[in-house]
């Protein structure tokens, strides 16, 4: 076996020797709380994804494959959340993943410019179910996963995402590796090799925006990691240079011009204060539907509340934002509710028309509305030149009484400048777990402070009776 570090390590051996050595008690209390708000979202998410046709469709494969467990059998096995079936962490991680992205509204991390819990959590904690593994191993994981997931993004995801890489499911395919082979407890080396069989499986494409294949991409960069770290630790090898080679993942995903010397650098700071789960942090999605759209609603949501506004009102709508901001919402004339999630003009619209943007305004009928229809080409967004950070939104109103309305918004409520109180959280999760039920005949009362509770008690229980109690709380 190839030594771990040599005079000139890898980017992979870098990574691999952070990961080893990283402890539980690198960690504070504020980390850990972190952790817990990011699963509780995750979770909560997953479980209101879990009727979408996607999940559905992909149920659907699973059974027809016979790749399902009936309830109370698989000892190795992992829960399919909100439901009673199990399935091996590989298959119960892609699935999960699938459910928490499907409705755009789990929690993103700038540099990354994708989303980190929902290719985080589903992997870590099925690998931790099936195996009984030690439940204070899951927060450290989560941190570790973070840590690569935005070192690496820092020094490639502009020209990586730029080149229609879908960095959730690729930068994230490689960070949950490693988080998941930190979990396992992999020595250095065998780390070396899951970073190497996680690059061989890593793909994701921009061009699936708006369709049900970018919650594919993000299961399976979950199924990728559980898959990559499983292999590595059964003594299965790969290139030591996968990342940072003539032929490796940065040159092929980034381009010529992001030489492996600037992923040097950054990884060089690999867990360095502050750790990148508090630097980058975790913006919790206040809107479900694409990042890039909130700014701009929260700045139309403030002058709708403010003056009393109406869509009738409006005669025209222009957004200006900072640059390649607009590049994700790739639907300005959306039909149905996934493309109006990845629209800026159906943003406005819907919060002109509704006062909200909520989990009912991504049904079709909702963006079928013909007064909705009639607004779309009203909307005009456009980019402003400069830097694309930090990043921020303009909207002005142009009224039909002859006055013009203004507001820019940088900051956005629920970012990890400006977090949800935990009250604003339980209501999040009060509205996915109650969207999640409507199929199933639920009318209890949503319990998203008792889901809260029980992911902030995340390392007091073994992994089994955790996912046991996030099932409990959401039924």
């Amino acid at each position: 076996m190839t030594k771990i570090m040599q005079s000139n390590p890898s980017a992979a051996q870098r990574i691999a020797a952070f990961a080893a050595s990283f402890q539980a008690n690198f960690l504070d209390q504020a980390d850990r709380n972190l952790c817990a708000r990011s699963l509780a979202d995750t979770f909560a998410v997953a479980v209101a994804g879990r009727n979408e046709h996607a999940p559905q469709a992909a149920l659907r494969y699973l059974e027809n494959a016979q790749l399902l467990l009936a309830s109370g059998t698989g000892a190795t096995s992992a829960t399919l959340w909100g439901r009673t079936e199990r399935a091996s962490p590989e298959i119960a991680a892609w699935w999960n993943g699938i459910a928490g992205h499907v409705l755009d509204y789990d929690d993103v991390t700038v540099p990354m410019r994708g989303h980190p819990s929902v290719v985080l959590w589903p992997a870590l904690l099925a690998l931790a179910e099936a195996r009984a593994l030690p439940p204070a191993r899951l927060a450290p994981a989560f941190a570790v996963g973070m840590e690569v997931i935005c070192k690496l993004s820092r020094g490639m995801a502009l020209n990586h995402y730029a080149a229609g890489w879908h960095a959730t499911a690729s930068i994230g395919a490689i960070g949950t590796t490693v988080a998941c082979a930190y979990l396992l407890g992999l020595a250095p080396a065998r780390i070396v090799h899951a970073i190497g069989l996680a690059v061989a499986q890593t793909a994701g494409s921009r061009e699936n925006v708006g369709t049900e294949a970018k919650s594919f991409q993000a299961g399976h960069a979950n199924a990728v990691a559980v898959r990559a770290a499983c292999l590595a630790e059964s003594g299965f090898e790969a290139g030591a240079h996968a990342l940072d080679g003539p032929h490796g993942f940065v040159r092929l995903y980034a381009g010529g011009d992001v030489g492996e010397g600037n992923i040097a650098e950054w990884l060089a700071s690999l867990g360095q204060a502050p750790l990148e789960m508090r630097r980058s942090g975790l913006d919790v999605k206040q809107y479900p539907m694409c990042y890039a759209t909130h700014r701009a609603l929260d700045a139309v949501l403030a002058l709708r509340r403010a003056n009393g506004l109406r869509l009738e009102d409006v005669v025209r709508v222009n957004v200006l934002t900072s640059h390649g901001a607009l590049v994700p919402l790739v639907h300005p004339r959306p039909r149905t509710g996934l493309e109006g999630k990845f629209s800026m003009a159906y943003a406005m619209a819907a919060a002109l028309q509704d006062g909200a943007v909520r989990l009912t305004s991504f049904v079709d009928s909702s963006v079928q509305r013909p007064e909705i229809q009639a607004f779309l080409p009203r909307v005009h967004a456009t980019e402003a030149a400069g830097p694309s950070a930090p990043r921020w939104a303009e909207v002005t109103l142009q009224m039909h009484d002859g006055r013009h309305l203004n507001a820019h918004v940088q900051t956005l409520h629920g970012s990890t400048q400006q977090p949800l109180t935990d009250a604003e959280l339980i209501a999040k999760l009060d509205d996915c777990l109650l969207w999640g039920n409507q199929a199933n005949d639920c009318t209890n009362t949503p319990r998203g402070a008792e889901l809260l509770a029980t992911c902030l008690q995340l390392s007091d229980a073994p992994a089994r009776e955790l996912v046991a109690r996030l099932q409990r709380a959401i039924q």
